[in-house]
């Protein structure tokens, strides 16, 4: 019992002693603390920067160098890659400090850090769409910045990638024969990502999926507009080929109906007499 006593006592001279130390440290002024927080960052001591900016967010929450701290709390979690940290830094920044002059910053970079854990086309894109979202509400909330330009160009490129993955997962059904389901996710890539390449891979896509589904008049309908909004498509000879399936088989509906129609008139006729 004495050994645990003494133990205890030994424990809390040194946390005191390192209390005792750290004192200095303790009093520095809100400007002091941020320029040593940014010395910090500038050498890559992304751990050591954090202490310091949180303790400017905690301890001198109404100083003018509030939002830099919060704001720079993100960036050292961005620095690590620690992007769903980052996102809450930011996202800290945007809630509670509205005010701020880094706030425009913070959204973006929120942004970025979805975009940064946006995976491969054949995964989950969850973190895509959440991506897409955030530049959106950049763009909205700061039209006029200049990052919006590459706001809207990392858009187009999120947009991409979810065509992507609907057009190759319809690829996936028409391997499978399941001809329906291929024609449904090339329709939601025609519709939601027209401006994106895979539109045009799509149309043509969906025009094939009609035709196997012996809907050769829809099949039709659909290769005249890929024609039309794709003059100059590099698919065009799969397209050709394409149409030549489709004339054949309009062509043998066609004498089937008039065979059909003979059969009845003849029918008819041996009925009247």
């Amino acid at each position: 019992m004495k050994i645990l006593s003494a133990s205890f006592l030994f424990l809390f001279a040194i946390v005191l002693s390192g209390c005792g130390s750290s004192e200095p440290t303790e009093q520095l002024s809100a400007e002091q603390r941020f320029d040593r927080g940014m010395k910090l960052f500038d050498k890559g001591d992304y751990l050591e920067a954090i202490d310091d900016f949180r303790i400017i967010t905690l301890q001198y929450q109404g100083s003018s160098y509030a939002g830099a701290a919060q704001y720079y709390l993100g960036e050292c979690r961005y620095k690590r890659e620690e992007y769903i940290l980052a996102a809450y830094e930011y996202d800290q920044l945007v809630r509670t400090m509205p005010t701020s002059p880094y706030v425009a910053k913070a959204r973006y970079k929120r942004a970025m850090c979805y975009f940064e854990l946006s995976p491969p086309y054949f995964l989950d894109q969850t973190y895509t769409r959440k991506a897409i979202d955030e530049f959106q509400s950049f763009i909205d909330y700061s039209p006029a910045d200049s990052l919006v330009h590459d706001a809207e160009s990392k858009i187009m490129a999120m947009n991409t990638k979810l065509a992507e993955k609907e057009y190759y997962d319809g690829i996936i059904y028409m391997k499978m024969e399941y001809y329906r389901a291929a024609a449904i996710y090339f329709q939601d890539v025609i519709e939601k990502y027209h401006d994106t390449r895979y539109a045009e891979l799509a149309q043509l896509k969906r025009a094939e999926a009609l035709y196997e589904r012996d809907r050769a008049a829809e099949a039709m309908t659909e290769l005249e507009t890929f024609y039309r909004k794709y003059p100059n498509s590099q698919q065009k000879h799969d397209a050709d080929q394409l149409l030549e399936k489709i004339k054949k088989k309009l062509a043998e509906k066609k004498d089937e109906n008039k065979n059909d129609q003979t059969k009845e008139e003849a029918t008819a006729n041996k009925t009247d007499e």
